[in-house]
């Protein structure tokens, strides 16, 4: 069998790593092992934080949709509020609460009014 020189292949795939990491600090950004180790990490960073940023933005509509609350009257906090909502049958994902409170205070007022 004939020897198989694959030098196109593994400078093509050196290539490939290095343009990964560009951007990078020192060795990482250089040396292939490295390289493919920092590319390694960064796939797993992305993966794990992905599903922490859909966390994040839910604590920050709570909070928005709980500043929209006070600023109201008091009456509600945040779970009083979303409690009623959900007994009136109102379908208001808190994305869009949060939206409502924050651009247009009078039309969540009135869906506050109505569901008290």
């Amino acid at each position: 069998m004939a020897r198989v020189k694959g030098g196109k292949t593994s400078l093509k795939r050196r290539r490939n790593v290095l343009k990964m990491v560009k951007g990078y600090r020192f060795a990482r950004s250089k040396k292939e092992r490295a390289a493919k180790e920092a590319i390694v990490h960064a796939g797993a960073y992305a993966f794990a934080h992905r599903r922490d940023k859909k966390n994040d933005f839910r604590r920050l509509w709570t909070v928005r949709i709980n500043a929209g609350l006070e600023g109201i009257n008091g009456e509600f906090s945040y779970s009083k509020f979303i409690g009623a909502l959900n007994k009136k049958g109102v379908l208001v994902n808190r994305k869009m609460l949060a939206e409502l409170a924050e651009k247009s205070p009078e039309t969540f007022a009135r869906l506050v009014s109505k569901v008290s």
